[in-house]
């Protein structure tokens, strides 16, 4: 099998051809074609588990070996010199505050099969520095992992063009990024950018249910309310917030790509959106149509 289309350097120039366009020739490259009308969640994940899927949780870290999180394959964490640089190096696979291991632990949940891998930019699983976010972020979307997990948002407006810039990267990339809503009604990013997955609670017991929001910025609800999650140590604790509604998502992505990896983040969201509920025929049932 030939590299996918986005691992491919950019196409030649072609004279004639404005730029970025497509020659009769190089058309001829087709897609897997997917009639919405037959996309289900039979067909988006059925019988999937996430294995070959690869995804990586930018977090507080990820405590390995956790009964609920599984083992973390890579694990990395950011360090700040004396001058500001921040490089990401190797580290245990630990977890300073808990709320990586948490969301890792529901990823696994939802897709038992899947490799997961820590990037630690959070200090104390509430505050963390903007090059740590910056620098951690965009070390994930270098590894080109297939889904990657942001639980935090920042409401600092200095790092929105950077957070931007990097979600961006992630899409064209092929990298699905999801992330979580602030947890208060405040301006803050990266969630609210389009080219990423966005994220907030519903308060429903069902991992798998899901709901797709007519009103953006926010495009999906997923369980966020009293989930039980892992915690250090070998635990479990119960927890509320955007931050473990993300990972449901972000399982269910890596459930569709292990079925069907050739799905850009574009196709990906259609999928995501053909199989979600309903929040308006929530309250009169209609989400348990099938689509």
């Amino acid at each position: 099998m030939s590299d996918p289309p986005w691992r491919r350097p950019p196409r030649a120039y072609t004279p004639g051809v404005p730029a970025w366009g497509a020659t009769r020739e190089q058309a001829r490259e087709g897609f897997s074609s997917i009639p919405m009308d037959s996309v289900s969640p039979e067909w988006a994940w059925g019988g999937a588990d996430g294995s070959g899927v690869r995804v990586c949780v930018v977090d507080s870290g990820v405590e390995g070996g956790h009964p609920m999180a599984g083992p973390v394959d890579l694990s990395v964490t950011a360090v700040q010199d004396e001058d500001g640089e921040v490089a990401m190096v190797p580290c245990e696979p630990t977890d300073r505050a808990g709320h990586g291991t948490a969301c890792a632990g529901v990823i696994r949940s939802v897709a038992p099969g899947v490799s997961v891998s820590s990037v630690q930019v959070l200090t104390d699983g509430k505050t963390g520095s903007g090059p740590a976010l910056i620098a951690g972020l965009s070390w994930a979307i270098e590894q080109n992992f297939d889904v990657i997990n942001l639980s935090l948002a920042t409401t600092r407006p200095a790092l929105t063009a950077q957070l931007h810039e990097l979600a961006d990267r992630a899409y064209f990339r092929r990298c699905a990024l999801v992330v979580s809503a602030h947890n208060r009604p405040v301006p803050s990013y990266p969630w609210s950018f389009s080219s990423v997955i966005s994220v907030a609670s519903h308060d429903e017991d069902d991992p798998m249910t899901y709901y797709y929001n007519p009103a953006p910025p926010v495009e999906f609800h997923a369980r966020g309310v009293r989930v039980p999650v892992a915690w250090p140590g070998g635990g479990t604790i119960r927890s509320t917030g955007n931050s473990f509604a993300a990972p449901h998502i972000s399982g269910l992505c890596a459930l569709i790509l292990g079925k069907h990896p050739w799905l850009t983040p574009f196709q990906l969201k259609t999928v995501l959106f053909l199989c979600a509920g309903n929040t308006t025929g929530r309250l009169g049932g209609a989400h348990d149509e099938t689509c």
